[in-house]
């Protein structure tokens, strides 16, 4: 009896097991015929883009989060764009109208999808890329600063109401409206008070340790983070998916399912890879947060160079049409609303600018941001002390955790391997150019880079 019990048993695992495998094996199929259709038609649209590396009517920031991006839209991009040209943003989701009359500039952390809504070949695209373990680390650290300025109220119930009002009567952006800081922010911040009551509610004595990665009783501790589904969906291989637009802020419709088929089935990553590091490869600039002086320096070059030609061609061009007559063309790219206002604003910001000039506004301002930053983050981070994050706490978290990290974003770390490569080809020609221009912009540049 008990042998034909446990037959009966042995048979009806067996059976568990062939369902099991049977329906993993039929869900890997499909993902792999879903993601190789969707990368033949990513790679065929792509081809459409001609001329890459040469800037067009439009330039479309895509900012990755954690990587400097803004830096680059407040001490490059808005030193060379008048407000006016900048492309409207609704910051739910980060969209925007396109067909704005003179709209030239979109900086935002929409994914590479949002080139569906943009005229593709009047569109160059840029971009930054940071040391893939760097950015989880830096995205973790944000994610508690911006938390910890909640601390201050008593509970979370007032915090929420407090944010809705001050939303609904200011009218400005806060960083709970921005992707992907509207799904992480509110997540840590339910963490903190959550353990902030939890301390209370034990009382005295606090046991933190010298680990601030690792302080359970005060912050998620960085371990929990990066294993949690919020990381694997947000922020695990996120610079591969903004690139291949693909991340829950998507304008293509498969994309959540796409990007569940990836993390389950690692193997078919390498077809969403694909995708990314051709439109690498496509990119009017690819920086490296990492190599800060030489990507600033190729910026202002490569990318600030030419929009100071156009924006002061099109000076002159609106002066012309202004003195003609209307113009010919009705393209929404090309039409300008408010044209005198328009015209005059560009003309200060371009007509007197030079490379040079763009370099040594760059480093005045990214200095005073720096410092502004670095006082709101100290302030934020006192909220949650001990805990402090630190480039020497950094290198105290054990060697498995960073492995863990590199192990979640396989893609990320081939993906910034291959934008250093670009990067640094980039950087050697326009050095070269420089070099054979013999200019005082580039005796300024080099020099100054070489003294550093």
């Amino acid at each position: 009896m008990e042998n034909g019990y446990a037959l009966r048993f042995a048979f009806l695992l067996l059976l568990l097991v062939l369902v099991f495998t049977s329906s993993g094996a039929n869900d890997f199929e499909h993902c792999k015929s879903s993601i190789k259709e969707w990368a033949s038609s990513s790679l065929r649209s792509d081809t459409d883009t001609k001329n890459g590396h040469i800037l067009k009517d439009l330039l479309f920031f895509l900012h990755v989060p954690r990587t400097g991006g803004r830096t680059y839209f407040h001490c490059f991009l808005k030193k060379l764009y008048s407000s006016d040209l900048e492309c409207p943003r609704s910051y739910d989701k980060l969209r925007f109208n396109p067909r704005k009359p003179g709209c030239r500039l979109l900086a935002t952390h929409d994914d590479y999808s949002m080139m569906s809504k943009l005229p593709r070949e009047q569109t160059s695209v840029v971009t930054i890329l940071r040391d893939p373990v760097e950015r989880v680390f830096s995205t973790y650290e944000f994610s508690v600063e911006v938390a910890a300025r909640f601390l201050v109220h008593p509970n979370l119930t007032s915090v929420i109401k407090m944010s809705n009002r001050v939303r609904s009567k200011s009218g400005g952006i806060s960083t709970l409206e921005i992707w992907p800081w509207k799904y992480l922010v509110p997540w840590m911040r339910e963490d903190l008070f959550s353990r902030r009551d939890a301390r209370k509610k034990k009382g005295p004595p606090y046991l933190y340790g010298n680990d601030s990665y690792d302080m359970k009783e005060v912050v998620m501790p960085l371990h929990d983070y990066v294993n949690h589904p919020v990381a694997h969906d947000l922020v695990h291989n996120g610079a591969t998916f903004q690139v291949a637009g693909l991340t829950n802020n998507s304008n293509i419709r498969e994309a959540h399912e796409l990007r569940r088929c990836v993390i389950t089935h690692k193997i078919l990553g390498k077809y969403v890879l694909q995708v990314a590091k051709k439109r690498l490869d496509d990119m009017l600039y690819v920086g490296i947060t990492e190599d800060h002086r030489e990507s600033a320096t190729t910026f202002a070059n490569v990318v600030g160079a030419q929009v100071i030609s156009q924006l002061m061609a099109s000076t002159v061009n609106n002066s012309n049409t202004t003195e003609q007559g209307p113009p010919s063309s009705d393209s929404s790219i090309d039409a300008t609303e408010n044209q005198d206002n328009s015209s005059s604003t560009t003309e200060a910001k371009s007509e007197n600018m030079t490379v040079g000039k763009l370099m040594e506004t760059y480093e005045t301002c990214i200095s005073s941001l720096r410092s502004s930053q670095s006082q709101r983050r100290t302030a934020s981070l006192k909220k949650v002390s001990p805990a402090n994050f630190t480039k020497e706490a950094r290198r105290r978290v054990p060697d498995n955790a960073l492995k863990e990290i590199i192990s979640l974003n396989s893609l990320d770390m081939e993906l910034y391997k291959y934008a250093k490569e670009i990067f640094q080809k980039q950087h050697r020609t326009m050095e070269q150019e420089l070099h054979d221009s013999v200019t005082p912009v580039s005796s300024h540049f080099l020099n100054k880079r070489r003294d550093t």
